[in-house]
């Protein structure tokens, strides 16, 4: 029996529930990258890394390619990388309702006295 897609989709935005998953596939939006460049820009444990590169291996969002001794991961599709600017975009909304909100509340109400 298939799965309903709403819980496909739910498992989809899990795997991306991770803030070192996250880092790297915004590392691979500019290219391909070896592992010691992702290693080297992010702040964390080799096999920390080794796990979630896994994990997106296995949902297939990334792709990982032997060069020699090194391998290298890409985002598997473009879509990976438009899926991150609509997320930036999303939260670029939302911050500037909520600086909207706080400057709002930062103003005296005309039926409160100025403290």
């Amino acid at each position: 029996m298939a799965i309903p897609l709403y819980q496909a989709k739910a498992e989809f935005f899990r795997t991306l529930g991770h803030p070192a998953r996250i880092r790297v596939l915004e590392l691979l939006q500019d290219g391909p990258r070896p592992v010691r460049d992702l290693l080297a820009a992010m702040e964390i444990e080799p096999s920390s890394l080794s796990q979630q590169l896994a994990v997106l291996r296995r949902t297939q969002l990334v792709t990982a390619t032997r060069e020699g001794n090194t391998v290298v991961y890409a985002l598997s599709t473009p879509d990976v990388a438009e899926l991150l600017r609509a997320a930036r975009r999303i939260l670029t909304e939302m911050i500037a309702d909520q600086g909207e909100l706080l400057a709002q509340l930062r103003e005296p109400a005309a039926s409160e006295p100025a403290v």
